[in-house]
């Protein structure tokens, strides 16, 4: 299956709240909850996108010739490129029942896994949600990342003992999805949480562990104070809150702030990002990788595995290209002047 096929297979069965664009801004699905939009009226999606466009590349290929290596580590680990597919949860509720979240973890984490990259998987209300997340996670000998929403503390310590079973690489916590209106009102109280109590989760995960929804410099550097081994830049897509400032906006004070502090801690930004020149944008702007999340909903649903691979597939040749015309052979070589940014 070729990319526009695949788009135009998802646009009729992936139900009447996305549109399976081929060109995904937040437009067309703006304030749709339960939808992929926003619970606002969906600015800081349309956001999201727009500043990735914004930033402009600097061409250059005085530079020589040669292959370009695309290869990222992480944790100990090398993976073939340095994007990663991001949480998705509840898809039989956001989009069409032709999937539910277990055959949707079924499909894109083998494919992921053997395109050379990891997926992450979402959690729900329903427990069966992350059961069957870490059944896939097993099967898939633990090379995926498990995804826990803020739920109280004690919701915590039952679901980490599936996850642990699991055994997975790492293991994540999607804390800007306190902004999503079923978890208000839980008992036991779910929601934000203090470094204190984050620090407690994070010795609990005895992984590696990556937290989610990191926007400002300070949420960055108590990330690291509870420990977090990385953090993502992200809004939740912009479906939480309107008038946030885009995830591109933020990036680079953010690194700066880690940076500055000496830490290690590495930096995911997720948001907008639709091609394999965002990714090389977000990587020049000091980001060690992305997560993408929306388009592989989409491959998901007009072609299945095979659709997840020809998504990874279309982002990994439009970053090698980007990084040779570019004058960038490693990842390595990507540096901030190889990108123009207005803000």
């Amino acid at each position: 299956m070729t990319y526009d096929e695949i788009v135009k297979e998802a646009q009729n069965c992936i139900g009447d709240k996305c549109k399976a664009c081929f060109t995904c801004n937040g437009r067309a699905c703006r304030n749709t909850v339960p939808g992929p939009g926003a619970k606002g009226v969906g600015d800081t999606a349309i956001r999201n996108y727009d500043k990735w466009q914004d930033i402009r590349v600097n061409m250059d290929t005085l530079c020589g010739n040669g292959d370009v290596d695309t290869s990222f580590e992480l944790f100990g680990k090398t993976f073939r490129y340095p994007f990663f597919i991001a949480p998705v949860g509840a898809v039989f509720l956001h989009y069409s029942d032709k999937y539910d979240d277990l055959g949707y973890f079924k499909t894109v984490v083998p494919a992921a896994a053997e395109a050379g990259i990891m997926a992450f998987t979402g959690d729900g209300q329903n427990p069966v949600v992350m059961e069957g997340a870490c059944k896939v996670v097993k099967e898939a000998g633990g090379m995926a990342v498990p995804t826990l929403k803020p739920w109280g503390l004690s919701v915590i310590e039952e679901k980490m003992k599936l996850i642990k079973d699991a055994d997975p690489f790492a293991v994540a916590m999607d804390i800007d999805a306190a902004g999503l209106p079923f978890l208000k009102g839980l008992e036991p109280p779910a929601g934000g949480k203090t470094v204190s109590e984050l620090a407690d989760i994070v010795k609990a995960v005895e992984k590696p562990f990556i937290l989610k929804g990191v926007m400002t410099p300070k949420a960055a550097l108590k990330g690291q104070e509870a420990g977090a081994a990385a953090i993502v830049v992200s809004n939740h897509g912009g479906r939480v809150l309107d008038q946030c400032p885009a995830t591109a906006e933020v990036l680079p004070e953010i690194v700066k702030a880690v940076k500055d502090s000496g830490s290690d801690m590495k930096i995911f930004v997720d948001g907008g990002i639709r091609t394999g020149t965002d990714i090389f944008k977000a990587l020049a702007l000091g980001a060690d990788g992305v997560l993408i999340a929306r388009p592989f909903v989409t491959a998901v649903y007009g072609g299945g595995e095979e659709g997840v691979k020809v998504f990874i597939e279309k982002f990994a040749e439009e970053l090698r290209d980007t990084m040779y015309m570019c004058g960038a052979f490693s990842l390595s070589d990507i540096t901030p002047d190889m990108v123009r940014c207005p803000f």
